[in-house]
């Protein structure tokens, strides 16, 4: 029987209460000090059911940086985009995703903070943000250097998505979505496509 208050197991909305209580708590404690009956006090379901979901601890971090489904969308397509408006069809999308679906924004911006507050955190969303952009863009990205543009696209959104929505920085946070559009897009294509210079 489930205790007063709590979800029960296979409460549809139980995973994802989980995973916003671990990515708040990942963000303000980091990995270490972050315990698995403190996720569950803070998403009301019993420490047993985030074993079930997720195993152990890491499971529940790995979980807990993984992009929304929603950001698979954004890549769809763009191969068919003009070549030299990629970056900036990029940039277009991912600033609509952001500005129209806020429950999206606010998990990313979850996410972000998560993977700041500790190293171990940093280390797993990086690797699982490079695979991410690295198969969603394999198709528009220049055949060399590719993890090179891979990490440089990944740093620019997410700062970004820092500057915009978590930091307020003046100047972003002011910005209409085009005129974003029109200064970042630029410097994506040139991820994408650029002459980034030689391997050392």
């Amino acid at each position: 029987m489930p205790v007063r208050g709590r979800r029960p197991l296979g409460s549809p909305d139980a995973r994802r209460a989980v995973l916003d209580a671990a990515r708040e708590l990942f963000a303000e404690l980091g990995f270490e000090r972050t315990t698995m009956r403190a996720v569950a006090a803070r998403a009301a379901v019993d420490p047993a059911l985030i074993y079930h979901y997720f195993s152990d601890k890491d499971g529940l971090l790995f979980a807990a940086l993984q992009p929304p489904a929603d950001a698979a969308s954004v890549f769809a397509g763009l191969a068919a985009t003009a070549a030299d408006r990629t970056g900036e069809e990029l940039v277009r999308r991912l600033i609509g995703l952001w500005e129209e679906r806020p429950e999206v924004r606010e998990q990313m911006a979850a996410i972000l903070r998560t993977g700041l507050s500790h190293d171990r955190a940093g280390r797993l969303l990086r690797d699982i943000l490079s695979s991410f952009i690295l198969a969603a863009l394999g198709d528009v990205l220049a055949d060399d250097r590719r993890e090179l543009r891979t990490a440089l696209i990944g740093s620019h959104v997410g700062g970004l998505m820092l500057a915009r929505y978590i930091l307020m920085v003046p100047g972003a946070a002011a910005a209409s979505p085009e005129d974003l559009v029109q200064a970042v897009g630029p410097v994506v294509q040139h991820y994408l496509t650029g002459d980034i210079g030689p391997a050392v």
